[in-house]
């Protein structure tokens, strides 16, 4: 898929308190197909410790020219 599903964002911060449900959000845009883009940064509002999570919708990754193209000979 070259686009995330049901039109969500390329680019998304996640936020909340830290607890099982923002640690379940975060696992399911995973198993969506988001990656990770970079730590979590934690904050502390004065009650609870609150959570951001940056993820990236993978791009696609371009082929490399050098590489050997099936059934051109590049294989032994």
């Amino acid at each position: 898929m070259t686009t995330p599903p049901d039109g969500l964002p390329a680019y998304r911060v996640l936020t909340g308190p830290d607890d099982a449900a923002f640690c379940q959000r975060v696992t399911d845009v995973l198993a969506l197909g988001y990656q990770l883009h970079g730590g979590p940064a934690l904050t502390f509002d004065g009650e609870r410790v609150v959570v951001a999570q940056a993820v990236l919708w993978p791009r696609p990754q371009a082929k490399d020219p050098a590489a050997p193209v099936a059934g051109t000979g590049g294989e032994d």
